[in-house]
């Protein structure tokens, strides 16, 4: 939480305890940072102050009652529902142009301040945006933030495709909309309202501190909450599609020559396999292919496998060679 600007009778103590008793109720993602700052400015008396009637608004804010009276926190649209339009467009928009989040808190009858909430944006994130749209990826930002915030921090990281204002249950909607373009979506969220598109979405990657409904419609987790972990999943798939493409290359490579052999198809070649040796030969194309499959293990992100890269031409040339090996016994007289 960065700031706040009180337009009520009240004092700044106040205004932070009626924020704490509404977003401690909150799972909200930007909740969980104004609970932290409310913490140590709001007594432990005000902390304990009773909530009633709490709802969550979806893409909207919150509402609640603290001591009879019904208050209000979010965004510009809440303030709307809620017919209540009396507050400075001038502090809000230089908040939102900023790349902070600006949500108005209220009374039942009008707006008592403005709260801003800003995501520190990581040095590396722009580096991954980078790195994406290098590897031919299209990087859209998707969120619920007003335009002017959303603009703001997309330029930051250098993404140029915003979807600004989409409300939780659109979100779902707009990933089917690229969808239909013929693209392949992976959505990346953290919060409950990006669990309906990161389940619509072909792969859904959630920040391991997200909410856990987020958490269970994912299908990649990343542990450490850095998006470079996205770059480190790609380079992990491609390296394990790749293995898959070397074992069948293996089983296929292998059973194509050594059936024949086993079967004296080449008999009059002088190539021939005794039972006992075509059985270890077998043995060895599985052995080959687990061995492979086990490079895996030492897979690194930021650095080059060589091991990993010429393990399979040692292995096809080593097979040849115990191959050609056994089939000079078997033919021997």
């Amino acid at each position: 939480m960065t700031d706040i600007v009180n337009y009520s009778d009240k004092s700044e103590q106040e205004i932070l305890a009626i924020l704490y008793a509404l977003e401690s109720k909150s799972e909200h993602p930007l909740a969980a940072a104004i609970v932290d700052y409310c913490k140590s400015r709001v007594s432990t008396k005000d902390r304990q102050t009773a909530t009633m009637d709490f709802k969550a608004v979806p893409g909207h804010g919150v509402e609640g009652k603290i001591n009879g009276k019904t208050y209000f926190v979010g965004n510009r649209r809440l303030m709307e529902l809620k017919n209540i339009h009396s507050y400075s467009l001038v502090d809000l928009e230089k908040l939102e142009e900023g790349g902070k989040t600006a949500m108005l808190i209220a009374s039942a009858k009008k707006v008592l301040g403005i709260v801003a909430v800003a995501d520190r944006v990581k040095e590396t994130t722009a580096k991954v945006v980078k790195k994406l749209q290098d590897q031919g990826i299209e990087v859209y930002m998707i969120t619920g933030d007003n335009q002017r915030t959303a603009n703001a921090i997309a330029k930051q990281v250098g993404i140029t495709k915003v979807l600004a204002e989409v409300l939780p249950q659109n979100k779902a909607e707009e990933v089917k909309k690229l969808q239909a373009q013929g693209k392949i979506v992976a959505m990346v969220g953290d919060g409950i309202n990006d669990s309906p598109a990161l389940v619509q979405s072909d792969l859904g990657i959630v920040m391991a501190s997200g909410a856990d409904v987020a958490l269970e419609s994912g299908s990649i987790i990343i542990m450490n909450n850095d998006l470079e972990g996205i770059l480190t999943a790609i380079k992990l798939s491609k390296e394990t599609v790749g293995k898959i493409k070397q074992n069948m290359f293996f089983a296929l490579f292998y059973n194509v020559l050594g059936i024949p052999v086993a079967a004296r198809a080449f008999v009059s070649f002088g190539l021939v396999l005794k039972p006992e040796l075509a059985g270890l030969a077998m043995a060895l194309s599985s052995v080959s292919v687990v061995s492979n499959s086990l490079l895996l293990k030492g897979f690194n992100p930021k650095r080059f496998n060589l091991i990993s890269r010429l393990a399979p031409i040692v292995m096809t040339v080593g097979f040849l060679f115990i191959f050609w090996q056994f089939a000079s016994v078997s033919s021997m007289k």
